[in-house]
């Protein structure tokens, strides 16, 4: 995981050619202002800092880099063969190999063989052979990046399909245009400031950047109607899992005990042991209170895949201290991402003290299958359909934003398979009736969530009991007393009388809680900006499908509490 941090200058012409320019009725230097205003991510990428400044062009660009793949070889920005396109990227393109194959493919004989400097350097070598609309239909990955090409003075801007890797664009009091995977670079000098939409691309001169979609998937416009293939569904996320464990560093799983988590640490458990031979161990990883529900499950996963597993434990008092400082690492006031992205950035904190670089997690699942307990009262499949594109459309609001921010707070690497291009339209293109929660015989008769899913991996990939376990929401398997007593902590911060203006104070998403009143207060102290506040989407269930507003899957009446 890294940061990107570009400016690019309204008039560059005015500059002429120094590395000085006007900026707010003064002369600044642009090279300083950058790697200042970057430096606010560096948490990102601890390894290295790269910056090209390039004042003819009107434009700087820096990178923050963790050190993932290529290790040697990979540091950016990136500057093409002739000198001509710049390139600075942030994410992980797992068919890298192919598109450098393909760029071989058209090469003039007298170019010599193309060796891809990184995944990410192939971003510059396929868009100068096959051009950006090209690009972008082919590439496949975890995504946010910035081109600049000089010889057509166009600007290529991109985020991946779901938005797993964040990216802001600002436009401060000069017009100047500024890109950055975190808020904080940006909210200081821009009073303009807004999330760069998923599956979108600017491309053109740096003043008409206007953003278009390069992702249109069937199944966000139309219901789907084929039936699920359980032998293709269980091949095809075997094989997002496959993809995403190329790597050069030490690697591990998180491994809560619930379904999703549970698969991917035992699908690569077993890719890596044809590799590596049976006696390879994967490190795999949970968090809780102790005593918290996870981790009996956790733990039977271990021993059944062989994992060399490692339960974090934290205490109530230590995550509450982490509220603000979490709040300003995942730029959110939304009340489950809070919840949820303090025992991520706890865990986090201790998985990269053991020297691990990479990790791979269960993401995504939920949204694509209706997990969440609140899609049980989905009144009919049609409605169920939408649901899951919204979740799906959103989750760079929530779950991809906790995922990524979370750990890249510590420098950590997070990969989500299940959120993978092609496994995503392939699970989508699943007709709903086939992903809405079944009916499940075993003992007993209940309505099981993500019942298809279950289904495709019934021969030995995991014990029964996780294989069946309900949908536990990751903020309540780390122990039910987490989410309690963090609601009546914030709550105790905020009068009767500052909650009595939380419309008039906050007209964007007034806060409905006293719990929400008090992150949202904290958020408005550090990203102060009414356009900081309009790039936060509350996640909330369906409350018009007789579903409790409240987040918690404990709110939800099919809720199996575990004494």
């Amino acid at each position: 995981m890294c940061g990107i941090f570009s400016i690019f200058l309204k008039n560059p012409a005015e500059a002429g050619g120094s590395e000085l320019f006007r900026y707010g009725g003064r002369t600044e230097s642009l090279r300083e202002l950058a790697f200042r205003q970057s430096s606010k991510q560096r948490h990102r990428g601890p390894d290295y800092t790269g910056l090209v400044v390039d004042m003819d062009a009107g434009l700087v660009m820096v990178q923050e880099r963790l050190s993932v793949l290529c290790v040697k070889t990979g540091s950016q920005p990136f500057v093409s063969e002739d000198g001509t396109v710049l390139l600075t990227a942030n994410g992980e393109i797992y068919n890298y190999r192919q598109m450098a194959e393909a760029v071989n493919g058209v090469r003039k004989a007298g170019d010599g063989e193309y060796v891809p400097r990184s995944d990410c350097d192939v971003i510059i070598a396929y868009y100068e052979q096959f051009g950006a609309e090209k690009l972008m239909e082919t590439i496949r990955g975890m995504f946010a990046f910035v081109l600049y090409d000089k010889k057509t003075d166009h600007v290529l801007v991109a985020r991946d399909p779901i938005g797993i890797i964040p990216l802001y664009e600002g436009t401060d009091v000069e017009g100047n245009v500024w890109f950055a995977s975190e808020m904080k670079c940006l909210v200081e000098k821009c009073p303009e400031v807004k999330v760069f939409p998923p599956g979108h691309m600017y491309y053109g001169k740096r003043y008409k950047l206007e953003p278009k979609s390069y992702y249109k998937p069937q199944w966000m416009f139309e219901i789907p109607r084929a039936q699920a293939d359980l032998e293709q569904l269980r091949a095809a996320l075997e094989a997002a899992v496959v993809s995403h464990l190329q790597c050069d560093v030490p690697m591990g799983a998180l491994l809560s005990g619930g379904l999703d988590s549970s698969l991917i640490a035992s699908i690569a458990t077993k890719v890596m042991r044809k590799r590596h031979g049976l006696d390879y161990r994967l490190k795999t990883y949970s968090v809780g209170l102790i005593g918290g529900p996870d981790f009996e499950y956790s733990k039977m996963v271990s021993d059944y895949i062989g994992s060399e597993h490692t339960e974090v434990h934290f205490t109530i008092d230590e995550g509450l201290n982490y509220i603000r400082e979490v709040i300003q690492h995942v730029e959110t006031y939304d009340i489950t991402t809070v919840r949820c992205s303090i025992p991520m950035l706890l865990l986090s904190r201790f998985i990269k003290s053991e020297g691990i670089k990479m990790i791979l997690s269960g993401e995504g699942a939920d949204e694509l299958f209706g997990g969440y307990l609140y899609f049980h009262q989905a009144p009919n499949p049609e409605e169920f359909h939408w649901e899951t594109v919204k979740r799906v459309k959103n989750l760079h609001f929530s779950d991809c934003l906790r995922a990524n921010k979370a750990t890249a707070a510590v420098g950590l690497e997070l990969r989500v398979p299940f959120l993978d291009t092609d496994f995503v339209n392939h699970a989508m293109s699943i007709r709903p009736e086939d992903r809405m929660p079944q009916t499940k015989v075993n003992g007993t008769v209940r309505s099981m969530e993500k019942y298809v899913l279950r289904q495709a991996f019934t021969n030995d990939y995991l014990p029964s009991e996780v294989l069946w376990r309900q949908k536990e929401q990751f903020s309540d398997g780390v122990g039910y007393s987490w989410i309690d007593t963090i609601t009546e902590y914030a709550a105790s911060h905020v009068s009767d009388e500052d909650f009595a203006s939380a419309s008039d104070r906050y007209p964007i998403n007034p806060p409905s809680t006293k719990e929400a009143f008090y992150y949202r207060q904290i958020f408005e102290e550090l990203f102060p900006h009414d356009s900081c506040a309009s790039t936060v989407t509350r996640w909330v269930p369906r409350t018009d499908w007789g579903c409790s507003a409240d987040p918690s899957g404990r709110k939800q009446t099919v809720h199996l509490r575990r004494k």
